[in-house]
Order: C-alpha cells, then sequence, then structure tokens
C-alpha cells in the first residue's frame, strides 16, 4: 500500500513540475519581442566590451609590444603564442619601441575564452580588447590571427557599424 502512495506522490510531484514549466514558457508568449535588426540598425556595445584583440601602437607609430611573454603566461586557455626576436637596428628602423620584439604573435579565437588576462598583465599596454564581435569563420585555421592582422585590428574596427551606449 505504501508502495503505491509513494508512486502517486512522485506521480504528482512531476506534473506539478510539468505545470510549473509550461506556466512559466507560456506566460512568455503574449509578451513583445526584441529583434535586432542587424546589421542594417548598429548594434549597440557597452564601452568594457570584450572583442577581438588588436596590437596597440605609441605615438611614433611604433609597435607597443616587447614580447615579455605575459600575456601568454597570464592566458589560462593558452590561445596566445609569442616568438621574440633582437633589433639591433636604429631606432628609427625599428618596428617597435624596445630593441627585443614580437616577431611571431597569433592569438587562437578557437582557444580565446576573451577573459581579459592578458590585457590586465601587458606591462607596456600593447594588447587591448576591441568591440568587433564578428569572429565566425567557416575555417578552424581562420580562427589564428596573426600580428599583421592584430595591428590593423584598431582600424578595422572603426568600420564597423556600432555605436557605445552611454548607460554603463
Amino acid at each position: 500500500m505504501s508502495s503505491i502512495l509513494s508512486e502517486i506522490f512522485d506521480a504528482a510531484k512531476t506534473v506539478r513540475a510539468i505545470a510549473q514549466g509550461m506556466a512559466v514558457t507560456l506566460g512568455y508568449i503574449p509578451k513583445r519581442k526584441l529583434t535586432r535588426q542587424y546589421p542594417d540598425v548598429p548594434v549597440e556595445l557597452y564601452p568594457r566590451f570584450r572583442g577581438e584583440h588588436y596590437l596597440a601602437r605609441d605615438e611614433n607609430g611604433k609597435e607597443r609590444c616587447v614580447a615579455c611573454f605575459l600575456c601568454s603566461a597570464a592566458c589560462p586557455a593558452d590561445a596566445i603564442y609569442i616568438e621574440a626576436d633582437e633589433d639591433l637596428r636604429p631606432y628609427e628602423e625599428r618596428p617597435g619601441m624596445e630593441n627585443r620584439y614580437a616577431r611571431v604573435y597569433n592569438i587562437d579565437y578557437g582557444r580565446c575564452i576573451l577573459c581579459g588576462y592578458c590585457v590586465e598583465a601587458c606591462p607596456k599596454d600593447a594588447i587591448k580588447h576591441g568591440h568587433n564581435f564578428e569572429m565566425a569563420v567557416t575555417n578552424f585555421a581562420d580562427l589564428v590571427k596573426d600580428k599583421q592582422y592584430l595591428l590593423s585590428n584598431l582600424e578595422r574596427e572603426k568600420t564597423h557599424n556600432l555605436t557605445l551606449r552611454s548607460d554603463a
């Protein structure tokens, strides 16, 4: 007798849970839907949005990155790959600020979680988050962005159709 009562009690709990779930679902049906008409209408992003990275330059147009490997060490997803090199040319001919520079600087967006640890770890403010969120590709190899791409990413970001929200 007690097993029959426990089965009835369990069935009643299940029916009650399903009814509660359906009530929530049916409650959303009459509400007005919010649809963004992207790309016709600009996307509104918050200023602190962390999108695709870019490598910054100083006021003289020189690369800020000195290949200290702190961004790579801080990355929990191991998405940043750097190869350092020494440049002994005069300052005017060097691509960067210091003798040491990143010959290879790659970010694998297949692994990157956009956490921002690399930005916080950089002592020269060389790597920063942009607002580009359009990172969809059809080939996984295209998710690896090289140094030239990251250096030109700030200029590329200015051409995107987005606006920054001011209520943040």
